[in-house]
């Protein structure tokens, strides 16, 4: 395993465009770690609605970054005192989806510093009853990530009105992030800590106390690519916002992978789009599936027929091909 040297960036922009570079085009067995501290910004899961995940009037005066991430989940907030740890590996069966493989070294810690901490659901850190870590991936047909929070001193006021949505504000009825209770780790440390000696202390941790952490430098190939991401990508309110869809049709189910909303927009009989959102996890590009779904009839035959040539599984894990059908039709 190799760390990862980010240059101490805060931008959330960059180190997510950092992220994606090394998962895409970064030729290498090793798995890489990234930790990483971000400005005060609100991240947004891929398949969200983002009018429907902030109170933007606060985050605009705020100065808070909204930045949409690849991965799916729910939006979840970052600022200084919140420490953001990313694995980046291969893909692979043991690996997608097992967010308790890459929870455990930090579970491990933090009990070891006397935070009762345990992983609750699928993928967050919990400690009494509170949740202190939320957890996602997202993947490539050989590579993956799998990335998470750490809410150490952050700011909870922030946290919670940066994701409080007024009513009223937006008409439609998106899936929303599910709200929990949050806490802070340094609350539940018997013996005080600094943001940045528990980042060392983790490192301890996930590398057996090696006494010279093996490091990934950036190459200037890399930072290329990364601003180039940025730019294209991580600034764009295209991604960060015209995401968000309106459509006349709209189907929402929980799943054991999670909640997925359908809104379809049908004319004369036929779909002329859809998309998927929620807090969910994909294997694959679900715009795939959705190019796939555009043109066929709105009808429960022809819509199982076009189902029928695809790999519903491979869109949604642990997903049938009936079950996808029942929500969007």
């Amino acid at each position: 395993m190799l760390l990862v040297d980010n240059q101490g960036i805060n931008d959330p922009h960059t180190n997510l465009a950092i992220e994606e570079r090394l998962m895409r085009d970064l030729e290498t067995q090793e798995t890489l770690l990234m930790l990483y501290i971000n400005e005060p910004s609100v991240i947004i899961g891929r398949h969200q609605n983002t009018l429907e995940e902030i109170n933007r009037a606060y985050v605009q005066k705020q100065g808070i970054h909204v930045v949409r991430r690849l991965s799916g989940g729910g939006a979840v907030y970052h600022d200084l005192g919140n420490l953001n740890f990313s694995f980046i590996t291969r893909n692979t069966r043991k690996n997608f989806h097992n967010f308790r493989k890459f929870t455990t070294p930090v579970i491990r810690l933090l009990n070891e510093l006397g935070v009762p901490a345990k992983l609750h659901g699928s993928s967050d850190i919990m400690v009494e009853g509170r949740k202190v870590s939320g957890n996602a991936q997202y993947a490539t047909a050989k590579r993956l990530v799998a990335h998470g929070t750490l809410l150490f001193n952050s700011d909870l006021r922030q946290v919670s009105e940066a994701l409080r949505v007024e009513p009223g504000k937006i008409s439609s009825r998106s899936i929303k992030s599910v709200r929990s209770r949050v806490t802070n780790i340094r609350e539940y440390l018997q013996q005080p800590l600094d943001i940045q000696a528990f980042r060392k202390r983790l490192l301890q941790e996930i590398f057996s106390g090696e006494a010279r952490i093996p490091r990934y430098v950036l190459t200037e190939a890399d930072w290329a690519a990364v601003h180039e991401l940025e730019t294209e990508r991580y600034r764009t309110w295209e991604w960060n916002y015209g995401r968000s869809p309106d459509f006349n049709v709209r189907k929402v189910r929980r799943f054991t992978l999670g909640e997925i909303e359908a809104r379809i927009h049908v004319q004369k009989g036929i779909i002329q789009s859809i998309h998927f959102t929620g807090d969910f996890y994909s294997s694959q590009n679900i715009a795939d599936l959705e190019t796939r779904l555009v043109g066929v009839r709105y009808n429960a035959v022809r819509l199982g027929e076009a189902l029928d040539a695809l790999d519903v599984r491979e869109f949604f894990p642990y997903l049938s091909q009936e079950e996808l059908l029942r929500l969007i039709y």
